[in-house]
């Protein structure tokens, strides 16, 4: 029937379309633990901690470690070799933190996001199974109405062999004919012989053992006639018994066939149920196919946040050595002026000692002056960089996990 094909393709097209996707979503769910898993192995040096608002898939984290003076620029009027000295010193003086209460990548991931992603996943696929199973006592149901009618049909009755009851009463009753017309022959024998012989006419001794021998059959014949009436008697009242039987199923017949109307409806309510929960069934699986779609993102931005932050502490390590480059430039530049200021006033000294005494005091009033001296300040008044503190094995991994990772580019949305 078109019902049992419906619950049929419920048992088998969509359930096995479910299997695919439990399977699919087990291992993107184990995917996206293993990341996580990873990100949470990973240390976040905790000068790299910063407040940040919004709200995203990688949350709002601050750190309790850093000093509310962390984000101060230093005086860009002092001398830069003075400043580096002075964060040098500090970073020197400051308590190295245990690793064991540094944030890892994962303290940046805002789990909860992530756990009501998957919970309304999980909610999708248990409503699923719920509009699936209201059709799942449909089966069953329809057996039982079906069979309560069967029980509820009268019970089969012997059908007496009316075919041959008609060909043998056609026989009993050719029989019967032929009985009664010897019968009427001999009735007429008889008379006439009887008024033959109240005429006077004698009977010769063949004609009174002929009448003899026809009476002496009449006992058998009417015999004969009693058996063939008590047969047709018989196969009367089995005919009776049938048209009785017959009768009364006839009776009953009107009740089945209002369930069997009934049945049809209920079948057709069915069939266009049936129908509805497969529509709503083939979009709740489309969207669920959907939701995989989520959970590969998540994994790939995570993949891709934390290859970005591998970079991220390449890039620092880069940096760190341009700004020592161009210390050590500054430095070496700072020393060079230092010692020929000094050169200079030593020349100075000795010309003014030499040749002061022999010119007037109000010529050349500058000839007492010093040397200039110099300070390399940044541009325009600018702040000295700041870098975070990183240590060197964090650094060696990092280049280690960007060189193993190849095509690997991050999306355009930002972390």
């Amino acid at each position: 029937m078109a019902l049992d094909a419906k619950v049929k393709w419920i048992s088998e097209a969509v359930i096995e379309q479910l299997k695919e996707w439990d399977e699919i979503r087990g291992r993107r769910s184990n995917s996206l633990d293993t990341i996580l898993e990873s990100l949470g192995k990973q240390l976040v040096p905790p000068d790299f901690h910063q407040a940040s608002s919004g709200s995203s898939l990688f949350g709002s984290q601050h750190s309790d470690e850093e000093p509310e003076a962390a984000g101060q620029s230093p005086n860009p009027q002092r001398s830069p070799t003075l400043t580096l000295r002075d964060q040098r010193s500090a970073r020197k003086e400051k308590e190295l933190r245990d690793r064991k209460r540094w944030k890892t990548l994962r303290d940046f991931v805002d789990e909860r996001a992530i756990e009501d992603v998957l919970d309304a996943i999980e909610n999708d696929r248990n409503d699923l199974d719920v509009v699936l199973g209201a059709t799942d006592s449909y089966p069953e149901n329809l057996m039982n109405t079906i069979s309560g009618i069967e029980q509820s049909l009268p019970a089969k009755t012997a059908v007496p062999p009316i075919n041959e009851i008609i060909h043998l009463q056609a026989e009993v009753s050719t029989q019967m004919a032929g009985h009664l017309e010897s019968l009427a022959s001999h009735y007429e024998q008889m008379a006439g012989a009887l008024r033959e012989s109240e005429a006077g006419e004698a009977f010769s001794e063949d004609d009174l053992q002929d009448m003899n021998r026809d009476t002496e059959e009449l006992p058998s014949i009417m015999a004969e006639l009693e058996e063939s009436i008590l047969s047709i008697e018989s196969s009367h009242e089995q005919l009776s018994t049938g048209k009785a039987a017959f009768e009364k199923q006839l009776e009953l017949l009107p009740a089945t066939l209002r369930d069997l109307d009934e049945l049809g409806e209920i079948m057709t309510e069915m069939l266009q149920r049936q129908e509805g929960v497969e529509t709503d069934a083939d979009e709740r699986i489309a969207s669920l196919h959907q939701s995989l779609l989520t959970l590969e993102d998540l994994h790939q931005r995570f993949i891709a946040f934390q290859i970005s932050f591998d970079k991220l502490l390449v890039e620092m390590a880069r940096r760190k050595q341009y700004r020592e480059a161009a210390e050590k430039i500054v430095e070496g530049m700072m020393s060079q002026l230092e010692t020929m200021a000094e050169e200079e006033r030593l020349v100075r000294v000795q010309f003014n000692t030499e040749q002061g005494a022999h010119l007037p005091a109000d010529i050349c009033l500058c000839i007492e002056n010093p040397p200039t001296r110099w300070e390399v300040l940044p541009w325009n008044g600018e702040a000295m960089e700041e870098l975070p503190d990183i240590d060197y094995d964090l650094i060696v991994e990092a280049r280690e996990r960007v060189a193993g990772v190849e095509d690997v580019v991050p999306g355009n949305e930002s972390l």
